[in-house]
């Protein structure tokens, strides 16, 4: 079975509290985008786990989610078989964008749908939060406010139908655990709940990455990516979680020009 695990954008980011349990309470909304992996997951009469990798380099394939989430489920049920994953890297890797979440929600529903159809949406997700905190989103695929640790959810109407996103991204990984660690927890003047329902003209002023100030003050050239998309004519520009991706929003009928990011990782998506 093949198919195509797609990356996501946060629209606003707001660090709430930190817990007892030393993750944070966040507020954000995840909007998925068109952009998109490639898994491949079969049976594998060898009697052996196979899992290989094209596209962009992943530097510790041992690691990586799909593996974990083949594991989680392999624990509690013995009876699943060995598999052959193939992975073709499309995502940026640590770019905020959550294509490795979004692999191994992925990979969780193959492994539901071809061998283990008993297992509930809620015993799925429940494995989901378990391999990262923006992963139970990926089984939903649909714009939602997020909060808790970012696997509460709630579905939410965007209509982004009239614009276009440009995502840029620089090469450079962001440590989470360091921008976390850098971060002032507070509770945000105005939710973001409230915020994207207002026209996207407006959320220049009110919608907000927590991480910027902290990631911007550290890497002036993400920084930089935002200016100019805002002098390009974006509506609306931010970075992305905690990577370093940073996307603009410009309507559709905007002349995009690439050539101002050479150097960088660009993709032009068009909302639907």
């Amino acid at each position: 079975m093949i198919v195509f695990p797609n990356c996501k954008i946060n629209l606003g980011l707001n660090i709430i509290r930190k817990r007892k349990d030393n993750y944070h309470d966040i507020e954000t909304v995840f909007y998925p985008l068109d952009f998109k992996d490639a898994l491949e997951i079969v049976a594998n009469k060898n009697n052996r786990n196979e899992f290989t990798v094209t596209g962009l380099p992943v530097a510790n394939t041992e690691n990586n989610l799909c593996r974990k989430a083949y594991n989680l489920l392999k624990r509690d049920y013995p009876q699943l078989p060995c598999v052959k994953m193939h992975l073709h890297k499309s995502i940026p890797i640590g770019a905020g964008l959550g294509g490795g979440s979004a692999d191994a929600a992925f990979t969780l529903k193959i492994l539901k749908e071809k061998f283990l159809t008993d297992l509930s949406m809620s015993q799925l997700n429940m494995y989901a939060l378990q391999l990262g905190s923006d992963c139970p989103f990926f089984l939903h695929n649909q714009p939602c406010l997020a909060s808790g640790r970012g696997e509460h959810s709630a579905p939410i109407s965007i209509d982004l139908s009239s614009y276009k996103i440009m995502l840029i991204n620089p090469g450079i990984q962001i440590d989470t655990s360091w921008a976390f660690g850098k971060i002032e927890p507070a509770d945000p003047a105005t939710s973001i709940r409230d915020i994207i329902t207002q026209p996207v003209e407006t959320w220049k002023a009110d919608l907000m990455n927590d991480f910027e100030r902290v990631i911007f003050e550290n890497y002036p050239e993400i920084k930089k990516i935002k200016e100019i998309l805002y002098k390009a004519g974006a509506m609306y520009a931010s970075l992305s979680g905690s990577g370093s991706t940073v996307y603009g929003i410009f309507n559709n009928t905007s002349s995009l020009q690439t050539q101002l990011f050479n150097d960088y990782f660009v993709r032009i998506i068009n909302l639907k």
